[in-house]
């Protein structure tokens, strides 16, 4: 049986994994074939221009849709097929100018002066610098993260640890679900500790696996009639 429940929170830029698989795959696939695009199709030896253009279409597109989810919340999942949607259809389009110029001749012109291409060394470069964000956001959790145990909740900061305990029994911990695409990505959402013997409340927002942790801290403190709400179906 637990006994401790670990809680950390974490920013949003943990959600630009989808950007950072595509910007690996477009590395190595930049690298295979040849680390350079073609300036006219009689050069067989590089990269095929179309080939890199669509390369460098699909991470934009990517990045559009990471950047679009942390900008706004989702509350419900019917904006956010709206917005897929529109996404999807725009980069689409732009995949089929650059493959068929003759089909959307206004569209492929567009595309042709805004050459949107990049090299194996940016998407490496880029992948990298995520990487490294994450090793140090990873490497930080250990200074800022609750526990929450049978019988009291700890809040352990910084180095040297600072703990500040609350009492357990009779706390109420609500679930939120505020944004769906974020819950999708990595099963995430808001908690809200209301400890009895506290006029605060403490809002941790971003932890990961939510509705797993939710379920074992129910499970925990069950005998001490935690009530634990979730405020948003998903």
């Amino acid at each position: 049986m637990l006994d401790r429940v670990r809680l950390v929170t974490y920013p949003k830029v943990i959600f630009l994994y989808p950007t950072f698989i595509v910007s690996v795959i477009a590395a190595i696939w930049m690298t295979v074939s040849g680390d350079a695009y073609a300036v006219s199709e009689d050069a067989p030896s590089l990269v095929p221009r179309d080939g890199a253009i669509t390369v460098s279409i699909l991470f934009l597109g990517m990045f559009l849709i990471n950047m679009i989810v942390m900008a706004f919340d989702f509350p419900r999942a019917n904006s956010l097929i709206l917005i897929l949607i529109i996404v999807l259809a725009v980069i689409g389009l732009a995949i089929l100018a650059s493959a068929n110029p003759d089909i959307l001749p206004f569209l492929t012109g567009w595309l042709e002066d805004l050459e949107p291409i990049a090299n194996a060394t940016f998407y490496w470069v880029f992948s990298s610098i995520l990487l490294l964000i994450w090793i140090a956001i990873r490497s930080s959790r250990f200074l800022d993260y609750w526990e929450v145990h049978p019988n009291e909740i700890l809040h352990v900061q910084g180095f040297p640890r600072n703990v500040k305990r609350f009492s357990a029994p009779h706390v109420r911990i609500d679930k939120e679900i505020n944004d769906v695409f974020e819950f999708m990505l990595l099963r995430s959402g808001r908690l809200i500790i209301h400890p009895s013997n506290e006029a605060r409340v403490f809002i941790l927002d971003n932890v990961l696996f939510v509705g797993k942790k939710e379920e074992q801290i129910t499970r925990m403190l069950g005998a001490l009639q935690v009530q634990v709400k979730a405020d948003i179906e998903v």
